[in-house]
């Protein structure tokens, strides 16, 4: 298994409190899914409708699924008001 650390940003960042936490999955989908069970439905909303980064490069929900290799991080980026 490997490392999945999300880095939240803004909203998720203040919905999580805290910068980042690292989760131990194969794949960053059960990342997500461990961070949400970890907190309440409104959190689990923030992860839902925010934009999954790794590299500079949004993730598709293929992405999100394929399993990893090595240890990633995700930018976790909330919705934005008027963006």
């Amino acid at each position: 298994m490997t490392q999945v650390l999300l880095h939240y940003w803004a909203g998720a960042r203040a919905a999580a409190g805290v910068e980042q936490e690292s989760f131990t999955a194969d794949d960053i989908a059960t990342a997500l899914e461990l961070a949400a069970d970890s907190r309440d439905a409104r959190f689990a909303q923030i992860l839902a409708g925010s934009t999954l980064l790794t590299d500079g490069r949004a993730l598709h929900d293929d992405d999100r699924r394929r399993r990893l290799d090595t240890d990633v991080t995700v930018e976790v980026l909330p919705p934005f008001a008027g963006g």
